[in-house]
């Protein structure tokens, strides 16, 4: 399955399949075999959508009364670190009708509320579910019922490169997918795979919350200044969807905390912050320096600075060190006046050891409210 080209000049990238269309196929698999006698090496299922999807099946047998099937998760061109994985389906006749879902071994558990799936229960989503259910209908008799018991072999140990143990989803990867494709690094995808930390901190009680833009930022708000992992959320580049799927969730205040080169940005009203995007980092910096009284020379000096952190010590060491609390007041403007005023927002600007450079008065009463004694 392949991706479409914009160009002819930009390569073609392979589309993937999702874990939940792996376990779907395995499932019809192993069911063909089990109630048809059938062994099968390509299984073809279908999305909510009605879309075909074929499966390659790498094994099937009978095991005991039931049947196994394994497929090898394709991730296609995107850099999904549960690519190559065997996805193992093992059904079993039951004696109540229907599908009984369980996870095995490389399966996450939900521990915390707020996601798709009831704490305690295995992580496959519904889409899946419902994937699983049909293919299975397809292959067997009307009225069978059958025990579905879905592994998946290394699982537990590339879970913690996913957000799962942030969700709460412990021991394993999860079994997700909506339509049974994956996009090569799909923008739109990683947006939402974010949006159940903001539903999980809402079903905690958390009406106030921290947005960072990765790992440095999280470990910084967490160990070094004494946040609740709970109220700490990612939001990578995407500052403006965050921001709207935090009003949209009933969140009421949003504390923005990061490296001063991303949340720079948002001071320029910049609220994607990839590199790509948009870099005005030093121009932001610049214009607010000159308006505060740098002269030319300084000036000229920060927009030719070979790096940020270069750029913060010579700030500091000019007597401009002020100006990071300047920015971050202008960053959570411009941040309300993209929700239109609808949440409170403050902005806190970090250097890359997780020191807060500058905080608006917002960002400080935020902070302390999350219980934070240790703000400068």
């Amino acid at each position: 399955m392949s991706g479409q080209p914009s160009s002819k000049n930009k390569k073609v990238l392979r589309c993937g399949i999702t874990t939940g269309a792996c376990a779907a196929g395995a499932a019809y698999a192993a069911a063909r075999l089990l109630h048809g006698g059938e062994t099968l090496r390509e299984a073809v299922i279908y999305n909510p959508n009605g879309d075909p999807i074929k499966i390659d099946i790498k094994s099937v047998e009978l095991i005991g009364d039931g049947a196994r099937a394994v497929v090898v998760k394709d991730g296609g061109d995107d850099p999904d670190v549960t690519h190559g994985l065997d996805i193992v389906v093992d059904i079993f006749p039951a004696s109540a009708g229907g599908v009984t879902l369980k996870g095995g071994p490389g399966v996450g558990r939900v521990t915390r509320p707020g996601l798709q799936v009831p704490v305690g229960q295995p992580a496959i989503n519904p889409v899946p579910a419902r994937m699983i259910a049909a293919a299975l209908a397809r292959a067997m008799p009307g009225d069978a019922g059958v025990e579905v018991i879905i592994s998946v072999p290394g699982g537990e140990e590339v879970a913690p490169r996913t957000l799962n143990p942030r969700l709460g989803i412990l021991g394993g990867i999860s079994i997700l997918g909506t339509s049974g494709i994956v996009r090569p690094m799909s923008e739109e995808a990683f947006k939402e795979s974010l949006v159940p930390l903001v539903r999980q901190a809402v079903a905690l009680g958390h009406r106030r919350v921290v947005l960072t833009p990765g790992r440095m930022g999280q470990q910084a708000a967490e160990k070094q200044y004494g946040f609740n992992p709970e109220t700490v959320l990612e939001m990578s580049n995407f500052v403006g969807f965050m921001l709207d799927c935090c009003l949209d969730h009933g969140i009421e205040e949003v504390l923005l905390w990061g490296h001063v080169g991303k949340l720079v940005k948002v001071a320029g009203g910049i609220f994607h912050t990839h590199s790509r995007m948009a870099d005005a980092r030093r121009e932001i910096i610049a214009a607010h320096a000159a308006l505060h009284g740098a002269d030319s020379k300084f000036v000229g000096e920060i927009m030719g600075a070979n790096t940020l952190e270069g750029l913060v010590a010579d700030m500091e060491s000019r007597g401009f060190g002020f100006l990071f609390s300047h920015l971050a007041e202008i960053a959570s403007k411009k941040a309300g006046e993209h929700i239109k005023g609808s949440m409170t927002i403050g902005t806190a600007m970090l250097a890359m050891d997780g020191r807060v450079l500058g905080l608006d008065r917002a960002a400080r009463d935020i902070g302390e409210a999350l219980g934070c004694t240790k703000l400068p």
